[in-house]
């Protein structure tokens, strides 16, 4: 056989190869290749869409955590004030509490002190009548001189 009859033979085989691959192997084929670049291009869809919705919540993340400090500040805040009173208000009770006791004590120190005047003038009374008895070398009836003792008393203040 001659070149060009086996070329042409080939070409004809050549030909009936590339009709059955157009027909049969590449349809598949290019489905195959879509829907990988469909699956591609889904999942880089997927993945900026993934990549959003963490940038959201990141900024989700951000905005809780700033109230959530916000708030803790507030409340810190809150109870520094009201402890702040607390103590304000202890420290009133205590000062109503002390000059209470200061002015109970005073009272209790000025009737002690007219008890003492009492005693000691009782005293002075008493020494007063035995001075007298002895300078009279007589005893001297205190249920009858009462009137005379009491005024000794009152002129002793």
């Amino acid at each position: 056989m001659s070149i060009t009859a086996t070329l042409i033979i080939q070409m004809i085989v050549f030909l009936i190869l590339v009709g059955f691959t157009m027909k049969f192997i590449w349809p598949p084929v290019t489905a195959a290749l879509d829907e990988r670049a469909k699956k591609i291009a889904d999942g880089l869809a997927a993945a900026d869409k993934a990549k959003a919705e963490l940038a959201a919540a990141d900024r989700r993340v951000e905005e809780e955590l700033a109230k959530s400090r916000n708030q803790t500040a507030q409340l810190l805040a809150d109870a520094e004030r009201r402890a702040q009173g607390i103590v304000e208000e202890a420290k009133g009770r205590a000062t109503e509490e002390a000059n209470k006791i200061i002015a109970a004590a005073r009272v209790e120190a000025e009737q002690q002190t007219v008890r003492a005047r009492e005693a000691l003038r009782e005293q002075v009374a008493a020494l007063a009548v035995k001075g007298a008895e002895q300078i009279l070398r007589r005893e001297v009836n205190a249920g009858v001189h009462a009137e005379l003792l009491n005024r000794l008393q009152t002129e002793l203040v």
